[in-house]
């Protein structure tokens, strides 16, 4: 065993920053982007060598969120999303890391350490001080110094390290009243995965399994694959090969990737030789070698949101995200078990989730944001999905932001700045379940139209179908969409938020149908058409000012346009605002959901 004061010889790089982020899957990564563009200095470290976690190449689990139409997740979501959909026609995971890698590239405010796993915590008054991580590629300890840190490791590394309260397990059916709670508490948790991947081919494929992969009967996967269904793996990302809720989900993970893994190659070698599957032109892409975490240690927020907050639609005062899968609670026994492999309780979509469950009860700077917020097992078995850690790391990193600005804590943010931060995130295109945006300030009075029609819905603060209303303003290519304020007024930032097709709907017959939910990869079949963006998003465009003296001047000129959110720093009086729509990637005209003058 080395000890920490023999390897003094190897360098240490320091870093300082505003906020340190542990971890870049999909929480870590939409936090550091929002820390970044509210101004605030990230510092990333992450302990693989791509960013993404669970949806990344390594782990291939694809995102998913609250369920239903119109209840897609926006924000820095749908802008990797429509990322994606422009990079990745084919879905391809080598150009998806490199997406994900480009959302923090395209940032200047952030330092992202990979390959650098956090091993230690200095801690100073009862706050963290500083964290150090080792850097397998460089062999180099990084040092990073800052004000906030927020946890996005998944498996809290922070906890250990600062004696930040945590739990892990299961709680009793008692201690919260949750009935679909065990009757007595224990200690397991949700398994891991390694996932596979399969494709078509327009030829025959064998497949000879290695010498130590499980070898399986009708008998013996009898319990998990339907033999009289011969196309049943075709549309399978393989979750279910699953181990590990009845050991250490931390400490025994190597093990279980083993494990794992001859589960996983012995089902592949039952589908393709058993005889029962219509698999003779299907080959094995890609197998994964790093198990996919479900659950492991959770941290202790001022509040612990429950079964019964999420079934009650969690309509709290200070919501800042929303989650809609159903509580999705896998048998800790996994691939073990002869009972199904999870229940799917019902949980209402969308169900609002607060701000108090992202930021420590006992240590004072500490945030976190993914599977490992504030809740029980219950709750966590439907907030643990990616697209739900997402719209928890925007909210996290903008919060984090503001609390530097402020020069706060994380709770000084919701005792005296919640408000704010709603209304920011808001403003930054994340949708607030039952909640409306208010005008700002620079606002007060704004008027718009459309060739003498009123166009005030651009300004009602909903940015999608709600309850089957849309809130959308249609207008025709070349029309102008006019905004005139009472008087001139400095301007800050111009934003526009467009028709992305939330939904979908767009989207040819004969793409993945993995992409309808979120532009990722499952199996690949023969005869995929390739993806693209929406054809409802508005692909050229232009923008004109007046600033009061009666005459409009272009400020920008827009063409192949991909966000929804689209953003123009300013920095001049304006009277007026022109856009003149020209273009969709398809549509017939024009979506707009909102302008928003900051």
């Amino acid at each position: 065993m080395i000890h920490k004061s023999e390897i003094t010889g190897f360098e240490t790089v320091v870093h300082n920053a505003d906020i340190c982020i542990i971890g870049a899957g999909a929480a870590g990564l939409f936090a550091a982007a929002a820390a970044a563009r509210h101004g605030a200095k990230v510092a990333v470290m992450h302990d693989r060598p791509v960013v993404g976690g669970n949806a990344s190449s390594e782990i291939r689990m694809w995102i998913r969120g609250a369920r239903g139409r119109d209840k897609n997740e926006s924000g820095l979501s749908e802008e990797l999303a429509l990322m994606n959909l422009r990079r990745n026609p084919t879905l391809n995971f080598s150009i998806w890391d490199s997406v994900t890698y480009e959302l923090l590239q395209n940032e200047p405010n952030i330092d992202l350490i990979l390959n650098c796993s956090c091993l230690d915590a200095e801690m100073k008054d009862g706050r963290i001080s500083s964290v150090k991580g080792w850097q397998t590629t460089t062999q180099r300890f990084h040092e990073i110094r800052a004000k906030i840190f927020c946890d996005c490791s998944g498996d809290s590394v922070l906890a250990p390290l600062t004696g930040a309260e945590y739990r892990m397990g299961r709680e009793s059916r008692e201690e919260f009243g949750e009935d679909i709670a065990p009757e007595i508490s224990d200690n397991c948790t949700m398994g891991m995965s390694c996932l596979l991947q399969v494709r078509e081919t327009d030829h025959e494929v064998p497949f000879k399994a290695p010498d130590w992969a499980e070898k399986f009967t009708d008998e013996t996967i009898s319990h998990r694959i339907n033999i009289k269904n011969p196309n049943a793996f075709k549309h399978d990302n393989f979750w279910w090969i699953e181990l590990g809720g009845n050991a250490d989900s931390i400490g025994d993970t190597e093990k279980l990737r083993h494990e794992l893994l001859k589960i996983s190659f012995g089902v592949w070698d039952y589908y393709k030789n058993s005889g029962h599957f219509d698999s003779k032109n299907w080959e094995l892409d890609w197998a994964g070698f790093l198990p996919g975490k479900r659950e492991s240690r959770r941290y202790v927020g001022d509040y612990i949101l429950k079964q019964q907050d999420v079934r009650a639609g969690g309509r709290f005062d200070d919501l800042i995200a929303y989650g809609g899968w159903s509580m999705d609670d896998h048998n800790p026994a996994g691939f073990g078990t002869e009972e199904a492999p999870t229940i799917y309780h019902p949980a209402p979509s969308p169900f609002g989730i607060p701000y108090r469950c992202l930021y420590s009860v006992n240590i004072p700077n500490l945030m976190f944001s993914g599977r490992n917020i504030s809740c029980t097992h219950t709750a966590m078995s439907s907030c643990r999905v990616m697209g739900t850690c997402s719209t928890l790391g925007q909210a996290m990193g903008t919060a984090a932001a503001m609390a530097v600005r402020y020069d706060t804590t994380p709770r000084g943010i919701y005792e005296s700045h919640i408000g704010e931060l709603k209304q920011t995130l808001m403003e930054d295109d994340c949708w607030l379940p039952f909640n409306r945006r208010a005008l700002s300030p620079v606002m007060e009075g704004v008027r718009a139209e459309v060739s003498g029609r009123d166009a005030s819905i651009i300004f009602d603060g909903l940015d999608r179908v709600i309850d089957g209303e849309d809130h959308k303003l249609e207008m025709g290519f070349g029309e102008s969409l006019e905004i005139a304020l009472p008087e001139p007024r400095m301007v800050s930032e111009l934003r526009f938020i467009f028709d992305s097709d939330l939904n979908r709907d767009s989207l040819e017959k004969g793409v993945p149908e993995c992409a309808r939910d979120y532009p990722m990869r499952c199996n690949r079949q023969l005869g995929e058409k390739l993806v693209g963006l929406p054809a409802t998003l508005l692909r050229d465009f232009e923008v004109f000012a007046d600033d009061g003296s009666g005459e409009y001047k272009p400020i920008s000129e827009v063409r192949d346009n991909y966000k929804r959110l689209w953003v123009l720093k300013c920095g001049f009086t304006v009277k007026r605002i022109k856009l003149v729509p020209l273009r969709a990637y398809g549509a017939a005209s024009a979506g707009i959901y909102s302008a928003i003058i900051l």
